[in-house]
């Protein structure tokens, strides 16, 4: 499975169920996501995660975000509440052509297509935040990799990774299937038995692998949230580089 791959599905995806692609809820299919409720659960996990990086001592001001795989905007508005400028990229055409519909910020985030394996349209040391969750998981194991390693190279030092990933799969059912199943049966159970438009690949990504990709950072804090019965997610706050004065 390559970027194109994940490009064509996250595409069919973002034209298909945009926001229930990005909050997978039994209960919203079909359009049942409405707009305010959708943009509302963005607020509900932001607004936490910025008080969690005022209490480690590891908040990087106003300043520029970077929201990795946007997806239809429902972070980047939350962040722009909170920050001076943000810049939400995704793969998929449709999604962020939804992210501008759904665009309640004035002005405040820009929506760029990203369909590069890097961050090269960007300049190192741009942003003062990185903020990605649940997105890193659907892309094969090098390639996130290769963007934990962006992140770090397009944040300032001193500046902050927020970076939600599973830790670990379960000992579920469930997560026994995602674990050993062959992934080509697990495309058609999804298509087949979920009805996905188009199929959500999992992996993990754990803070030890973390590590050792940022070898120059500091993970400042991780803390158990979402997963359901057959993943266990982490939220990491990691402090890029060297930190400054009021950081250290």
């Amino acid at each position: 499975m390559g970027l194109e791959q994940v490009r064509r599905d996250w595409t069919r995806l973002g034209a298909t169920e945009p926001l229930w692609a990005v909050c997978v809820d039994p209960d919203k299919r079909d359009g049942g996501w409405d707009d305010d409720e959708f943009l509302a659960s963005g607020r509900a996990e932001i607004d936490p995660s910025v008080s969690r990086m005022r209490d480690l001592g590891v908040h990087p001001g106003g300043g520029r975000v970077l929201d990795f795989g946007c997806g239809a905007g429902r972070l980047s508005n939350a962040l722009a509440a909170h920050f001076d400028e943000v810049v939400g990229v995704d793969i998929s055409e449709p999604m962020l052509a939804e992210a501008e519909r759904l665009d309640r910020s004035g002005g405040r985030i820009t929506f760029e297509l990203n369909e590069s394996p890097d961050l090269s349209r960007f300049e190192d040391d741009s942003f003062d935040l990185v903020y990605t969750d649940l997105v890193l998981q659907h892309l094969p194991p090098e390639l996130a990799e290769g963007y934990v390693r962006e992140f770090a190279r397009v944040t300032r030092p001193g500046g902050v990774l927020v970076l939600g990933v599973p830790e670990r799969v379960r000992p579920t059912f469930k997560g026994l299937v995602f674990r050993f199943l062959p992934w080509p049966l697990v495309a058609l159970a999804q298509k087949v038995i979920l009805r996905y438009p188009a199929p959500m690949r999992m992996h993990v990504l754990p803070a030890a692998r973390l590590a050792e990709l940022l070898p120059d950072s500091r993970i400042a804090g991780s803390d158990p949230y979402w997963g359901g019965d057959h993943w266990q997610h982490l939220r990491h706050y990691i402090v890029v580089g060297p930190e400054t004065e009021a950081q250290a």
